[in-house]
């Protein structure tokens, strides 16, 4: 078992149970992981990242080993505002009104929503490899859809998506994540390859991840909309993929200005997608500079 030396808990909260692994000393720091993994990402970076900071490592509502709820007739209970608070209110639970914030892909998209509501709770953020939602749908075209062709296929009506998957679900993990960035060179420890598999390959996990990006293809956007003149109230750096298709097809720096209310700071690693797997000492190094 991974990451043994945090430890596991299960918190019931916001209608759900969220598992997730915390430790370390110092001031909190939540890591939220994306899409199709787990909070396993983080594992490369966690021993080095507890000497300066105590992590809560969440799985989110409908990954790993948290809660997976039958998605809502309007998505809403995937909605990134749910997720959101689902986190803010694991880290109260824990003792943590007010906490620093990094997430990778839907993570990020979560920790997003999550500074936008909570203001007060969120001290610094950062997110990985992501432009906002509501920019990389209105600048949509064919290679966007093509590279992210996910965004499309997992929004369909249920049950289409989730019988597809179903019948070849480790197929699409591997594909996935030997994709985006990654040249086809192995960065996964087996170990944690193992345990995405075994999260990702159950029904409901399917389901729900069809539910997150349902949400966001719908329900988030509506909100995105009400709060449009809402920004990030905190210090914000993005860090990207340099082999990635944020760096390929937008300008992360300029999108995100546009949604944070002080200047944005970041900057492209030497990785693809996956940042906190295939570049931990770069990642590692920012997080330290931009946190402590």
């Amino acid at each position: 078992m991974m990451m043994e030396q945090f430890e596991s808990t299960r918190l019931d909260v916001n209608g759900v149970t969220i598992h997730l692994r915390h430790g370390g000393n110092g001031p909190p720091l939540l890591l939220l992981h994306g899409f199709p993994q787990t909070h396993l990402i983080w594992h490369p970076l966690a021993d080095a990242l507890a000497e300066r900071f105590t992590l809560v490592m969440p799985d989110l509502r409908g990954y790993g080993d948290s809660s997976k709820p039958p998605g809502d007739a309007d998505h809403g209970n995937y909605s990134k505002r749910v997720m959101a608070q689902d986190m803010v209110e694991v880290m109260r639970a824990l003792g943590f009104p007010r906490f620093a914030l990094c997430g990778h892909d839907r993570g990020g998209r979560v920790a997003h929503r999550l500074a936008l509501d909570h203001p007060d709770a969120v001290e610094r953020l950062m997110v990985l490899d992501i432009t906002p939602t509501r920019s990389m749908y209105e600048k949509t075209d064919k290679d966007f859809a093509t590279l992210y062709y996910h965004w499309f296929f997992l929004i369909q009506p249920a049950p289409l998506p989730e019988t597809l998957i179903g019948n070849s679900a480790q197929f699409l993990l591997h594909t996935t994540l030997g994709g985006w960035g990654s040249s086809g060179k192995p960065f996964i420890d087996p170990a944690a390859l193992a345990e995405y598999e075994r999260c990702f390959c159950q029904p409901e996990t399917i389901h729900a991840m069809c539910e997150d990006y349902r949400a966001a293809a719908g329900i988030d956007l509506e909100h995105d909309r009400d709060h449009e003149r809402i920004k990030v109230a905190c210090p914000l750096r993005v860090l990207w993929g340099r082999d990635g298709v944020v760096e390929r097809l937008f300008e992360p720096l300029a999108d995100w200005q546009e949604k944070c209310a002080l200047p944005v700071s970041g900057r492209a690693l030497d990785c693809g997608h996956f940042i906190p797997e295939q570049a931990p000492a770069a990642l590692l190094a920012e997080m330290l500079e931009f946190f402590g």
